[in-house]
């Protein structure tokens, strides 16, 4: 029928706007800064690419984009970060042809998968009360993850600035750290970040564990969709993301120049 893509897009664009804002909000940039609809979000204290990257959130905004990129170029190198972009649904397709042709790299694909709480069957999840203690979670999460000690507190600012209410799940066997997980309900959303499983004890259920009771407690207070972030290249977590029902939404993917840039520039 005539105008039936069309609608379908513009509400394909709007669920993707609820998840890019509620994402934005789940995991706060320690400086953020607009040049019209580019969000551009740069962290001193945690290298991770969603805490440092440009975010173009509408299609229509592709007015000068060589000197914008060039302004966000000069940001990054200032604040110590390579220039990073993240490419969403969101993100005009002149933008990538612009960063084509300049040469940068493609890479971190990605996709963010959604759960409608209607369709999950939560039967088997424990009821977990989450942590209050922030250190303690990030102890765990350093240990989970194997993160580096020098993460420590750019992480534990990072959790403590998250404004939506926000579980952190921690499984532990002997005391020992098992996995970890985030549940950050913003309104109706519920977004899940910091999932891992110490790599000995993969394959045994406790990803599984924890994130139902993740998705329990979201639930619970009054969540109606949950969603997750994970790089496309993960089959492991896919599979267990799917087998729990959850569905792929949009993919998103992140852009850097080439190292030549950053050469010429330093000269």
């Amino acid at each position: 029928m005539p105008g039936r893509v069309g609608q379908e897009e513009s509400m394909d664009l709007a669920m993707i706007r609820r998840f890019e804002a509620a994402g934005l909000r789940a995991w706060p940039a320690e400086t953020v800064s607009y040049d019209g609809t580019w969000v551009l979000r740069l962290t001193a204290g945690h290298p991770a690419k969603r805490l440092n990257s440009v975010n173009p959130l509408d299609p229509g905004d592709d007015r000068n984009i060589e000197e914008r990129v060039a302004r966000a170029v000069k940001q990054f190198e200032a604040y110590g970060r390579k220039p990073t972009f993240r490419i969403s649904p969101l993100c005009s397709p002149s933008i990538s042809r612009f960063l084509d042709e300049a040469g940068w790299t493609t890479f971190g694909h990605s996709l963010v998968m959604v759960l409608d709480f209607d369709n999950a069957a939560l039967g088997e999840a424990m009821d977990q009360i989450p942590l209050k203690d922030r250190q303690r979670f990030v102890n765990a999460t350093l240990t989970v993850h194997g993160y580096e000690e020098k993460l420590r507190s750019g992480l534990s600012r990072v959790i403590g600035s998250i404004r939506p209410d926000t579980g952190l799940f921690v499984l532990e066997e002997d005391d020992e750290p098992i996995a970890t997980a985030i549940c950050v309900r913003d309104g109706a959303l519920a977004g899940l970040f910091e999932i891992a499983t110490q790599p000995e004890w993969r394959g045994k259920g406790f990803g599984r564990r924890v994130l139902l009771s993740a998705l329990k407690w979201a639930r619970s207070q009054g969540a109606e969709k949950a969603w997750l972030q994970v790089e496309a290249d993960n089959g492991a977590a896919l599979r267990l993301y799917q087998a729990l029902g959850f569905r792929e939404a949009y993919r998103y993917h992140y852009r850097q120049p080439p190292e030549r840039l950053g050469e010429e520039r330093a000269r």
